[in-house]
């Protein structure tokens, strides 16, 4: 079982690398990079490249480590109970299975994607340890316990909001996706705009490298908005040659808000725009 990409995916020889390392290693692979660079969409890729199902936990700062496994309902059961209710006999009617037992549980090796497990509390991978090593968990309700059919590929993102324990990076395989150079991205915009021009592709990528350059951005725009503001550039049939625009008073770019998402960053470009034109 070897990821080596999709058409629809253009991954480095060092990714592949990494996702067929922690396959081989049965380690969850721990993926960290810059917002918008293709980590949630990495694991959509492996289950398609290896034609495996697709399980997401998508984790929030409210989220805790008990519900990838199970959640008993405690007041629903005693709810029934009031009401005569034959289901209360049965306390496994009440148990709510996670994302971690499903993938336990599936019959195929599945894909289990935890996104942004950095926005959880701190504790979180560490309330995971037992259960992402053994494979296995108790279900102190029933007394029985869960154990993996067969290990699920596990694929962890990260947009490193805050460090994670020691403890649980030890039992990971850990792979940055660096921002792509210029001729990756152009890979990358072909898979997503196979008929582009290749004068639009050019002069827009110049323009969007150059403002990723710019000293004293607050947030560097990522390769899901570059291709948001081709989209854009596209819809409003905008020239090529308006994007090589080599006047320094006019240094934000047309459909800024596709790329600029703060204020702050818009500001810059004004205020650089504004100096410019009064040294002139």
């Amino acid at each position: 079982m070897r990821f080596e990409g999709t058409k629809d995916y253009v991954a480095t020889k060092d990714l592949m690398m990494a996702v067929n390392a922690a396959i081989t290693l049965e380690r969850p692979l721990l993926i960290k990079g810059e917002p918008g660079t293709g980590k949630t969409v990495l694991a959509h890729e492996i289950a398609k490249g290896l034609g495996a199902p697709l399980l997401e936990w998508n984790i929030k700062s409210t989220t805790k480590a008990q519900q990838g496994l199970y959640e008993y309902d405690a007041v629903a059961r005693l709810r029934d109970s009031q009401l005569g209710d034959g289901r209360v006999n049965e306390i496994g009617n009440y148990i709510k299975r996670g994302k971690i037992w499903d993938a336990f549980a599936s019959e195929e090796r599945p894909i289990l994607l935890i996104d942004e497990i950095d926005k959880a509390d701190i504790e979180f991978p560490n309330d995971l340890l037992h259960e992402l090593d053994k494979m296995s968990f108790h279900v102190y309700e029933t007394g029985e316990t869960v154990t993996a059919e067969q290990r699920p590929i596990i694929i962890i993102t990260s947009n490193n909001e805050k460090d994670l324990p020691d403890a649980f990076l030890r039992r990971c395989f850990f792979h940055y996706i660096q921002f792509p150079d210029e001729q990756t991205m152009a890979e990358i915009v072909n898979v997503h705009f196979p008929d582009l021009k290749p004068r639009l592709l050019s002069a827009a990528l110049k323009r969007f490298f150059e403002v990723r350059a710019m000293p004293g951005l607050k947030k560097k725009p990522s390769t899901s908005e570059l291709l948001d503001w081709l989209k854009l550039l596209l819809v409003e049939d905008i020239d090529p040659e308006t994007l090589r625009e080599t006047d320094k008073s006019k240094l934000i770019p047309p459909l800024h808000g596709a790329l600029l998402k703060n204020e702050q960053d818009v500001h810059l470009f004004e205020r650089l725009a504004f100096l410019t034109r009064r040294e002139g």
